[in-house]
């Protein structure tokens, strides 16, 4: 079985969506193709077992280069090191020095080392007063060290593909494959894909809010007419919410139930998805592709139905084709066209579903 040190900043049981995406990976590369990952969490506070799902994990003992380099030299044997890259995971503040100054280190002792980055963020942007605008240029920084230490780089959206682009091309010291095009995978879904996809008229007259909390309640909060009416549009007779409730209980929102289920398996959200007609989110419309949540509603072939700004089309996303935006210009819809656009949400899912992650992941760590 081949081996790869993977890098994260947590894991289950800790709520982090790159250490679920990351576990999900470490899954179909070993299904797939005999891949066995090594976890090293970057997060010291972080609290589970050595051993997760069989999958052998190292935890740094402090956020420090000589931390990191310590703990790769105890599991290091010509392994390649995938690292998933977002600043605000291994820093408060957005800037994990330590943690490129240890793979800089690491790769000055191991000349062939070979290191793939997947950038699941780059550097973080904001108004004059705060952390953000001042720390922009060493966030900045750190990005640029690491595409220099990188064999290979992917990221999960089409804009940070064009920011990483042009710093590679402005590196005179990047040469041959280092220049080759910036894979770009949207995120898969967190909780599974469905195979035989149902049509909206065979399921359920549900709709799914799912996610985080705060996630779920600014649906609740800010989209009470747009819930109403897509309820009155399409027969929806209950509205079935997913995810940690921390003291949220079923409600209805008008006269349509709100069922508060709480946290599910993922088993069990699949199981739910595959069988609804509608999915809900309040979401910039250029970041769906970064979203799980989104990325499970395509995944089961339920209708997608998004409210949120909508500044342009991204990741090859368009709105009224992948997806039913909720802006209040364009309602009308049917059922006959509302499958159409599940059925080209689920479609454009394929191109970077997990099996297909987990392929181009398998080249560049070979």
């Amino acid at each position: 079985m081949k081996p790869v040190i993977s890098i994260v900043p947590r894991l289950p049981s800790a709520i982090d969506g790159v250490g679920d995406y990351a576990l999900n990976l470490a899954r179909q590369l070993k299904k797939d193709f005999d891949i066995n990952t090594h976890f090293v969490v970057g997060d010291p506070t972080w609290t589970g077992n050595d051993r997760l799902e069989g999958f052998k994990i190292t935890k740094v003992l402090a956020r420090s280069p000589e931390s990191l380099f310590n703990q790769l030299a105890e599991i290091y044997s010509e392994t390649p090191i995938l690292l998933h890259y977002v600043g605000y995971g291994y820093a408060k503040r957005g800037y994990p020095n330590w943690l490129v100054e240890g793979l800089t280190n690491w790769k000055h002792r191991h000349h062939q080392a070979k290191l793939v980055t997947m950038f699941h963020e780059i550097y973080a942007s904001g108004p004059i007063w705060t952390s953000a605008f001042w720390l922009s240029e060493l966030q900045k920084r750190l990005v640029r060290q690491l595409l220099r230490l990188s064999d290979r780089v992917l990221t999960s959206k089409q804009l940070h593909a064009e920011v990483l682009q042009h710093i590679i091309d402005q590196q005179a010291a990047f040469e041959g494959d280092k220049r080759l095009p910036i894979p770009i995978l949207p995120v898969f879904s967190n909780v599974g894909e469905c195979k035989n996809v149902l049509p909206l008229n065979k399921r359920d007259r549900i709709l799914v809010v799912f996610g985080k909390l705060d996630t779920r309640l600014r649906v609740y909060q800010n989209c009470q007419n747009e819930l109403l009416y897509t309820c009155e549009r399409f027969g929806i007779r209950r509205i079935v919410d997913i995810g940690p409730a921390n003291g949220l209980k079923s409600f209805s929102t008008n006269s349509i139930p709100v069922e508060v289920l709480g946290s599910k398996s993922a088993f069990e959200v699949s199981k739910i998805l595959s069988s609804a007609f509608a999915g809900f989110i309040d979401y910039p419309t250029d970041f769906l592709g970064k979203s799980g949540i989104f990325a499970s509603y395509c995944a089961h072939g339920s209708l997608p139905i998004v409210r949120g700004p909508h500044r342009l089309d991204a990741d090859g996303l368009i709105v009224g084709h992948h997806y039913w935006h909720l802006d209040f210009t364009n309602l009308g819809i049917n059922v006959l066209a509302a499958q159409q656009i599940a059925t080209n949400a689920h479609t454009w899912y394929q191109a970077h579903s997990l099996a297909a992650h987990a392929g181009q992941f398998s080249v560049f760590l070979s």
